[in-house]
């Protein structure tokens, strides 16, 4: 079966398609299962010596782009068989300003030929807030430890502003996705980012491709839960400083001499230690208890990035809400505008303080131990 992502992005649609595809590759299926990322910005076919057969990829050497219309991106889904794993972002479609009656033909053919979720966030605010992050850091997703830290040590020491144009620009171009859905798509699943990211195991493989045959869970191809995986993958990489503000930052010297004692198993994450210093005690406990493990499935995953069966590995988590609102200096502010544009606009929810400050306890309960409240 064919998968396709419908997304503004921001709402976690690159985690979704690339988890699929590697929660299909432990399943059975008459064909290959690639992920092609984005249809519309670049695509060839090319020999694959791993399949023995013709298959789709990203450009090799060579720049994405809208160089191919849509007609042509159809020809080439068309001309393999294998099973496709891709997304289409409402954003590319607006810049490439094909007009409706070359979209039109394109948008059925996907109709006909994939399985259709769209990518949605109750939240709009953190969703706005997240691209205007990213117009100072320039990155949808970071893929490793240094990856992240290069992108956003600067944001995070310096804080940014958001300007209110920018963010209601982000509201209105969400608003504009939902029609864009309804208008031109027969959508068979909705991923809703807050009710589906913390069971996103369970929302996978309750998917119809997995119908008809066992469902393997991450722990039985990894040896891991997905969640305590990913909370990993979220902990190595966190510059934020929220964990020693939640538990404090005392390294207990037993945890110093397991670190060492386990150099072996961390030897292929890419900083040199896979402790941050801005980690509690705690935290660091956590990510040495699932050290073998996290690293072996990062290994797996890249070796199917290797025989491009995956464009990237598994994005890591940027910011929690929490953390958004630490490195923006005009926060509250920025929830003023937003509470404006819903009132006006009638999309979205309105938030109070209280019920943001428990949306930003209940994240952070997901990715950090917390002292519990007496």
């Amino acid at each position: 079966m064919n998968v396709l992502i419908l997304t503004p992005d921001r709402v976690g649609s690159t985690l979704l398609q690339r988890l699929i595809t590697v929660y299909m590759q432990a399943h059975t299926y008459d064909r290959p299962v690639i992920n092609l990322h984005e249809l519309t910005n670049g695509m060839i076919k090319y020999y694959s010596p791993v399949f023995n057969r013709e298959v789709l990829g990203k450009p090799n050497g060579r720049p994405w782009g809208y160089y191919q219309t849509l007609a042509e991106i159809t020809d080439l889904l068309h001309s393999t068989d294998h099973y496709k794993t891709s997304r289409l972002a409402h954003y590319h479609i607006r810049n490439r300003q094909d007009t409706m009656a070359q979209q039109v033909p394109f948008y059925q053919y996907l109709n006909d030929n994939f399985f259709i979720i769209s990518a949605q966030r109750e939240n709009l605010l953190e969703h706005a807030l997240s691209w205007c992050i990213n117009a100072y850091s320039k990155k949808l997703n970071v893929y490793s430890v240094q990856e992240k830290i290069d992108t956003f040590a600067d944001i995070y020491a310096n804080k940014i502003t958001v300007a209110k144009p920018i963010l209601i620009k982000f509201l209105k171009q969400y608003a504009e996705y939902l029609k864009w859905v309804d208008d031109h798509f027969s959508v068979a699943s909705v991923f809703q980012y807050e009710q589906d990211m913390p069971r996103m195991e369970q929302y996978i493989l309750d998917l119809p491709m997995f119908n008809n045959q066992p469902r393997r869970s991450w722990r039985d191809i990894f040896q891991i839960e997905f969640s305590d995986w990913n909370r990993c993958h979220y902990l190595v990489s966190d510059i934020s400083g929220l964990s020693q503000q939640l538990l404090g930052h005392q390294t207990h010297p037993a945890l110093e001499f397991e670190a060492k004692s386990h150099a072996y198993e961390l030897k292929n994450i890419e900083s040199k230690n896979l402790l941050m210093p801005s980690l509690s005690a705690v935290d660091q406990q956590f990510l040495l208890e699932h050290a073998k493990e996290y690293v072996n499935t990062r290994n797996a995953i890249e070796e199917l990035r290797q025989n491009k069966i995956l464009v990237t590995g598994i994005p890591m988590k940027l910011q929690t809400l929490l953390e958004k609102k630490l490195l923006i200096n005009n926060f509250d502010q920025a929830v003023e505008w937003y509470n404006e544009w819903v009132s006006i606009n009638q999309v979205g929810t309105p938030y109070t303080e209280q019920q943001l400050d428990q949306s930003m306890l209940d994240e952070i309960a997901q990715w950090h131990a917390v002292p519990k409240l007496t």
